[in-house]
């Protein structure tokens, strides 16, 4: 297990199973996130499930200076054994396909400053020689769909992004791995309809992060199984595919 964790987006569902499964491991903690309140909180609890050191950085991570704020996270733990960008928004479709500049910010938080804080990352973990970089994508991004493109293309990139970092980062003793799950039962996930067994829990999620950090990617399916449907959603010949809701 990872010792020293930055966790980017530190308050979103996922991203607190993650930190809540390495403090418990004693790990040593780094979560940025808005809203200083509740890294505060977080931080405590995070500390008396076992964690050997909690620092909370309040940042907007959507306008932040990855190149500055990246390393100065880093030198307050001594190093880093895991990076985490585990922040973004869902996209609604339907607004963003008028409100253009509504879908310009949704493309800035979900792909253009994630991809800044990647790229910060792949420059720290590769002047260490060692240490993972993990991003939680999403299977949005395997094919245009007309209910999330906005989204999907944001994801789209991203994906291609870290599976470029992971290329580069392979002969340095660091590595890249993009998490892509499906449907996660989250505050996010809040106005759809729950239930089956498409829908994960955002425990269940944290422990993929966990076992990504170590080895595997450099694409991960979450749960495994959403790559046999994504492979087929890929395959569909588009004649198909526009006759679908999907």
């Amino acid at each position: 297990m990872a010792k020293q964790v930055i966790i980017l987006g530190g308050l979103s569902a996922v991203a607190v199973a993650t930190a809540r499964l390495y403090a418990a491991q004693g790990a040593t903690l780094a979560i940025a996130a808005r809203r200083e309140d509740e890294l505060e909180l977080l931080a405590a609890d995070l500390r008396v499930r076992g964690a050997a050191a909690v620092t909370p950085f309040a940042l907007d991570l959507a306008t932040a200076d990855p190149g500055a704020d990246l390393p100065r996270m880093a030198a307050g733990l001594g190093g880093c054994d895991l990076i985490l960008i585990a922040y973004g928004a869902l996209t609604d479709q339907a607004r963003g396909e008028t409100d253009l500049g509504y879908a310009a910010e949704q493309l800035t938080t979900n792909f253009t400053s994630a991809a800044g804080w990647a790229l910060a990352a792949a420059n720290l973990l590769e002047a260490q020689g060692q240490g993972a970089l993990v991003v939680l994508g999403s299977v949005a991004g395997d094919r245009g769909r007309r209910s999330n493109f906005i989204y999907g293309a944001a994801k789209a990139g991203l994906g291609v992004l870290i599976q470029g970092l992971a290329h580069r980062l392979a002969p340095t003793g660091a590595r890249a791995v993009l998490i892509k799950p499906g449907f996660i039962d989250t505050p996010m996930t809040a106005h759809l309809a729950k239930g089956g067994p498409l829908w994960a829990q955002p425990e269940a999620i944290a422990k993929v992060i966990a076992k990504a950090a170590t080895a595997g990617g450099p694409i991960i399916y979450a749960p495994s199984f959403w790559r046999l449907i994504l492979l087929a959603i890929r395959l569909a010949p588009a004649g198909l595919f526009h006759r679908t809701r999907l």
